[in-house]
């Protein structure tokens, strides 16, 4: 029997244009959602065609969630397409540097924190008002198992803190019909990023150090493996299914055992 959890359903997903992103538009648009995807880079238009190949209905919007105003702008042109937004996926964020923490720089740290905690926070801001009004919706954020592990400890005070947004919004908006629930996702095989975030080849210490994240989180993982594509996926769209009900301001770890 076909899947359709997601049938008439708007979803929008950030970060859209490769990566668990991507996996999670194509999944989504085969259970029948309608879908707004979101990403700066204009490849995320090559994920729309794949969406509407699909015969999903979706947009794409081009925007840097980095800003305040990328998130309305995100959420505005979801409104327009569709009239509403039932769940919301805040995929955008990842690592740009792997190094300890006495050798990131000021710009890079606050960089950091741009990439892997504001879009999350702007888009629920954003979004909030409407989901409000409709006294219904769902938000998946993604975090990481990263709040416990080495060489990018900007990146694990993110998801912390993307943790902390994710229980208190919870909290705070139960009583509208708002669920808010994170996956922390362990390490995870993808193809290599068209679009890396860091363009500056590593040096040998530079790779020294990314390799320590490596080695630690299969270490980590009772699994000792790092997880695909498909295993995140299926924990996202559960918790942004109605199967997921009675589950909110939850942090769901996705990584083969290691509880970050």
């Amino acid at each position: 029997m076909e899947n359709l959890r997601f049938k008439g359903k708007v979803v929008i997903v950030t970060g859209a244009a490769q990566g668990i992103g991507r996996g999670v538009a194509l999944a989504a648009a085969r259970e029948g959602a309608r879908l707004v995807l979101a990403d700066r880079s204009p490849l995320v238009h090559e994920v729309l065609a794949e969406v509407l190949a699909l015969q999903a209905a979706a947009v794409a919007v081009n925007v840097d969630l980095e800003t305040y105003a990328g998130a309305r702008q995100l959420v505005a042109a979801a409104l327009e397409a569709h009239g509403r937004v039932d769940v919301l996926v805040n995929n955008v964020g990842g690592t740009i540097w792997a190094k300890p923490f006495q050798e990131y720089e000021e710009d890079e740290i606050e960089a950091e924190i741009r990439r892997s905690l504001f879009p999350t926070l702007w888009c629920c801001r954003a979004v909030l008002p409407a989901m409000i009004e409709q006294q219904a919706g769902v938000i998946v954020n993604i975090s990481s198992i990263a709040t416990r592990g080495i060489y990018r400890i900007p990146y694990s005070a993110s998801k912390g803190g993307v943790n902390a947004l994710t229980a208190s919004l919870a909290l705070e908006h139960a009583q509208d019909g708002i669920r808010v629930n994170a996956v922390a996702t362990g390490g995870t095989e993808a193809p290599p990023r068209k679009v890396p975030r860091n363009p500056k080849p590593l040096s040998e210490r530079e790779q020294t150090w990314y390799q320590g994240i490596v080695d630690q989180t299969i270490a980590s993982s009772l699994m000792h493996r790092y997880g695909t594509i498909d295993e995140q996926v299926r924990a996202i769209l559960f918790l942004a299914s109605d199967e997921a009900s009675y589950i909110t301001g939850t942090v769901l770890p996705v990584g083969g055992g290691d509880q970050g």
